[in-house]
């Protein structure tokens, strides 16, 4: 009998725990959506910028925002991102019709201290453009620590770049 429940202990806790998309990740992420609407990033009469050439895996055009929200009490950095198809798309398809070529938004919120220090604290969500989340191919919501740990994944790409944002060094740690 123990070495039946020390057997079945060693298997739990070699067991990985679920990093990201859980019920928590997915109201928190509505509260990031939340304050996307309140700042008129995202949803009716949302601020356009020119777009721009992108890259998988975001998409073939993109718009870019940095700012600053209050979720649940802290302040922290916001980067929203629009990301544009399918591939192809041209400057000219999605200034012409923004809402029909809209394939997500890619967002980073930068949590309190605490969060995941490894990473530098950011949250990461992908919207589909009604607000409701993305998931993965194993059907797993895309929020929270998106792929931690993992060799792909927004965390993995986004270490490359040393502050884990590509586009700007304005913010500050």
């Amino acid at each position: 009998m123990k070495l039946a429940c020390l057997s079945l202990g060693i298997a739990a806790s070699a067991a990985p725990a679920q990093e990201f998309g859980t019920p928590a990740d997915a109201d928190y992420a509505a509260l990031v959506w939340q304050a996307l609407e309140e700042q008129n990033l995202a949803g009716d009469g949302m601020v356009r910028s020119f777009p721009y050439d992108g890259v998988a895996p975001h998409g073939m055009m993109l718009e870019t925002f940095y700012s600053k929200a209050t979720i649940d009490g802290h302040t922290g950095d916001l980067i929203v991102k629009r990301n544009f198809g399918p591939e192809g798309v041209s400057l000219d398809d999605v200034l012409a019709d923004p809402d029909t070529h809209l394939a997500a938004y890619t967002v980073m919120f930068r949590r309190a201290e605490g969060y995941d220090d490894d990473n530098d604290n950011w949250f990461w969500v992908k919207f589909l453009p009604d607000g409701s989340l993305d998931k993965n191919p194993a059907g797993m919501e895309l929020a929270g620590r998106v792929a931690k740990g993992a060799d792909q994944g927004c965390i993995a790409c986004h270490a490359g770049a040393g502050d884990y944002v590509f586009t700007s060094d304005h913010l500050s740690r």
